[in-house]
């Protein structure tokens, strides 16, 4: 591992992060809430150690290799997790301690959307805007590394795809190929965020919330301007659709976007295994929940609908808006979306969670050894699009479940040890670890009446679950660290 090489690449990524805050001080001045010193003092600070970090070692040639690749992706988010904080610590509004900074810094960023505010609707509006703005930030930040830099670690869930995706999936180190994937994948990120924000002003938003809420549906965070979420809107039906459209697009593999991007062409997106497994799986669940809340008299039949699958939409692809207050529906229905959150989207795309690639490998993996039980001599090859698995994939996904499940199951017991009851400390490590955001218990409105040092071990759930875990774990390996 080579210190200045990773100094460079955070260098630079301090100082193009400190740019980040200036949109804010023109939201301040436009709308005059007076914060706008607050996001340029955090802007000088950001800027000048982003600078004293490349300086030193600006003209450095020497490559990013795959260790120090580790390093700079597991990271990536702590860094810049820190150092977004600075805003909410130095603003007096909406005037959070250091841990609440962080934790809503490090959640808007790894796009979970868990917040430890409320009395968002009286909030200034730079204050409102950055914190949609780091959602959007972190959202490409995921699909780039998804996309461009773990399938090169040989890790992920993105296996699969090494053949189909674009980037240096084949090289041994990180090249200038990265950037023209990242350019790609740039263009429809921005270009789903602008058709997004039209959608949202033509269904009724005002413009601030608009782009507001686009920023953070394409990334599919959660956080809103509002402390209702998407409820403030929920007599709107429109809005309410282009939200779940929307979030169900953010959930498809990138790669998939970037391929109808470059061929002009839709067809490609039902011969994909897992973007079949995700519609169907998603349409399943949406139907079932639906039609629990109508039998139950929840809502009348449209409202059962409407909300049913807007919020199996939303926790499933770990977004995380609301359009009710799902922790109060009756028996099993919490607990279910929390599962469905915790399988999450397609892999390569904004969505946290376990990855339905990964879900649809271990429901395979299980029923061929079904299959083996009743012929034990029989060669049962499991398939994605057409083409065998090699087993060093399927015993990676094993290994990777093995690993999520005691690292939840651990959490758990730790954030209980800090005081937390069980409903509470389950839900939220779920929450976290998935990027999911909404939780159960006392975290049901907010996570602000969350022990702070309960929301430290949240912070490194939140960390794990967009890391994929094996990134952040590997660091902490001996054999890392052998030369």
């Amino acid at each position: 591992m080579r210190i200045a090489v990773i100094a460079r690449i955070f260098g630079i990524l301090l100082t193009v992060f400190s740019l980040t805050l200036l949109p804010p001080i023109g939201v301040s001045l436009w709308y005059d809430d007076h914060t706008h010193i607050s996001f340029a003092i955090a802007f000088a600070i950001t800027l000048v150690t982003g600078l004293f970090m490349w300086l030193p070692v600006h003209d450095l040639k020497q490559d990013l290799r795959t260790r120090d690749g580790f390093v700079v992706t597991s990271m990536f988010w702590l860094v810049l997790g820190s150092f977004g904080a600075l805003p909410f610590i130095i603003s007096p509004q909406p005037d959070l301690s250091i841990t609440d900074s962080i934790f809503e810094s490090v959640s808007g960023l790894t796009t979970t959307g868990a917040t430890t505010i409320t009395g968002l609707d009286t909030l200034p509006p730079a204050i409102l805007y950055y914190r949609q703005q780091l959602q959007w930030f972190g959202g490409i930040g995921v699909i780039v590394i998804a996309l461009a830099i773990l399938p090169m670690l040989g890790i992920g869930g993105m296996q699969l795809y090494k053949a189909e995706i674009p980037g240096p999936v084949k090289d041994t180190k990180l090249t200038p190929r990265i950037a023209e994937t990242a350019r790609a994948l740039m263009v429809i990120y921005i270009s789903l965020t602008v058709l997004c924000a039209l959608g949202y002003w033509w269904a009724g938003m005002t413009i601030f919330d608009a782009v507001g809420h686009s920023f953070s549906t394409v990334a599919n965070g959660g956080f809103s301007t509002h402390d209702a979420s998407m409820g403030f809107y929920a007599n709107n039906h429109a809005i309410m659709l282009v939200c779940i459209v929307f979030m169900l697009t953010a959930g498809i593999n990138f790669g998939l976007h970037f391929f109808a991007f470059h061929n002009r062409s839709l067809r490609h997106y039902w011969r994909d295994s897992e973007f079949r497994f995700y519609i169907i799986f998603t349409a399943s669940a949406a139907l079932l929940i639906s039609g629990y809340l109508w039998v139950r008299g929840v809502f009348d039949p449209a409202g059962s609908f409407l909300h049913g699958i807007f919020q199996v939409v939303s926790i499933g692809t770990t977004a995380g808006f609301g359009s009710e207050n799902f922790a109060i529906w009756p028996a099993f229905l919490p607990y279910v979306l929390l599962m469905i959150g915790i399988m999450g989207a397609c892999a390569g795309s904004t969505s946290g969670g376990i990855k339905a690639v990964r879900v649809m490998l271990i429901m395979k993996s299980g029923l061929r050894e079904l299959d083996r039980l009743v012929h034990v001599n029989a060669v049962v090859p499991i398939k994605v699009n057409r083409k065998l698995v090699p087993e060093r994939v399927t015993d990676a996904v094993w290994g990777f479940f093995a690993i999520y499940v005691l690292s939840f199951f651990v959490l758990t017991v730790v954030v209980m040890a800090t005081g937390e009851n069980f409903e509470t400390s389950f839900s939220t490590v779920a929450s976290c670890l998935s990027n999911i955001g909404p939780a159960l218990g006392d975290a049901a409105a907010h996570y602000g009446e969350v022990n702070e040092l309960a929301k430290w071990f949240l912070i490194l759930a939140m960390l794990m679950g967009r890391l994929e875990i094996f990134t952040l774990l590997v660091l902490f390996t001996p054999a890392f660290w052998r030369h």
